[in-house]
């Protein structure tokens, strides 16, 4: 056995209905003062509310997803206009990830408050767009300082969301148990992850408001998301950043979509990894047991259903074999990935 493995230093506070006094505790016990809190105008309510009387000294509000490479030049003005001393990101990955673009090149520490199962705010990977492109790296000063998680916060995620969110956390397990740098701790994290997620987003979907399936389902996230952070980002997430970037996609719903299509396909050349998968399912194949998942869920199924068109599979094609990771373990040419976005585009699930 030999393999290296990064743990990312990053303190976790887990505590359902306890948001406030945990980000309240955390801010005095570092010492801030002036705080910038990003969250949507939508999740603005829910971001004072949790806020309460701590130091801020700017809202921003200002969010897209993929993190377009201006929003992330008019935030880090915002920042140093302000002379704020740490970000505090209250929201879905989107917010998460415009923190990161400002922590970047600023070097301000984020306090993330998830509100959904993204899962970016235990990895220090970072992603901006621009002219259609999706770049991405990993740095070290875009890991969240700390992490507030309440799975209170997710009751009002409409199941739909819910259901697309929890399977682009799963997303991170199965793409970390073949990725470049998959070693048997990260394998260890991700199968723990898709266990917890297939026991939790069923729960979810059959009772919205229930905290069990919720706390299962966060749990199950962040498990999966530090896998990803270690093992790194396998062949799934090169085609979902391709197609985030390239055609403005809705995330989570982009992998939800793109994730049995890759498992088929690199299932079988890497059995080890499959039987992993499998057993965290409690199921007799990888393959059998999303599936099962998935039609328990009603889980989105055609990349066309979200305004992805057939003449675009070419030039994605082409982008995402500039992409493709050393080492995957099924060999990738543009044939099969062809026949792996048409069927993605279409909703021709594997059988």
């Amino acid at each position: 056995m030999r393999f290296v493995h990064d743990t990312l230093p990053q303190r976790v506070r887990f505590a359902s209905g306890e948001a406030a006094g945990q980000l309240a505790e955390e801010v005095r016990e570092r010492g801030y003062s002036r705080l910038m809190v990003i969250a949507t105008e939508s999740q603005k309510a829910l971001a004072e509310r949790i806020l309460g009387e701590l130091p801020v000294a700017v809202w921003h509000h200002e969010v897209a997803m993929h993190v377009p490479a201006g929003l992330a030049t008019r935030g880090r003005e915002v920042a140093a206009a302000h002379h704020v001393d740490v970000l505090v990101a209250v929201g879905g990955g989107s917010t998460t990830g415009l923190a990161k673009a400002i922590a970047l090149t600023t070097g301000l520490p984020i306090i993330a408050v998830p509100t959904t199962y993204a899962g970016s705010e235990a990895t220090s990977v970072w992603g901006l767009t621009e002219a259609g492109r999706k770049t991405t790296g990993m740095d070290e000063r875009v890991l969240p300082q700390t992490v507030v998680y309440d799975a209170s916060l997710m009751l009002t995620l409409p199941v739909a969301m819910s259901v697309a969110s929890g399977l682009n956390a799963l997303a991170h397990s199965i793409d970390a148990m073949w990725a470049p740098r998959a070693n048997p701790i990260s394998a260890a994290l991700a199968g723990e992850g898709i266990r917890a997620l297939n026991a939790g987003l069923p729960k979810v979907a059959a009772d919205p408001t229930g905290l069990t399936g919720r706390e299962h389902a966060l749990y199950g996230a962040y498990l999966s998301a530090v896998a990803f952070a270690s093992a790194g980002s396998g062949l799934h997430h090169k085609i979902c950043h391709v197609l985030g970037g390239m055609l403005d996609l809705p995330h989570a719903q982009t992998h939800a979509v793109v994730l049995p299509h890759v498992l088929a396909f690199n299932g079988p050349a890497a059995p080890d990894a499959e039987q992993r998968i499998a057993a965290a399912f409690e199921a007799p194949s990888a393959n059998r047991g999303l599936a099962t998942l998935r039609s328990t869920l009603d889980a989105p199924t055609a990349l066309r259903d979200y305004g992805m068109t057939e003449d675009v599979i070419a030039p994605v094609v082409e982008a995402v074999l500039a992409a493709v990771p050393a080492g995957n373990p099924a060999p990738v040419t543009a044939e099969n990935l062809t026949a792996l976005l048409r069927a993605a585009w279409e909703g021709d699930l594997p059988r």
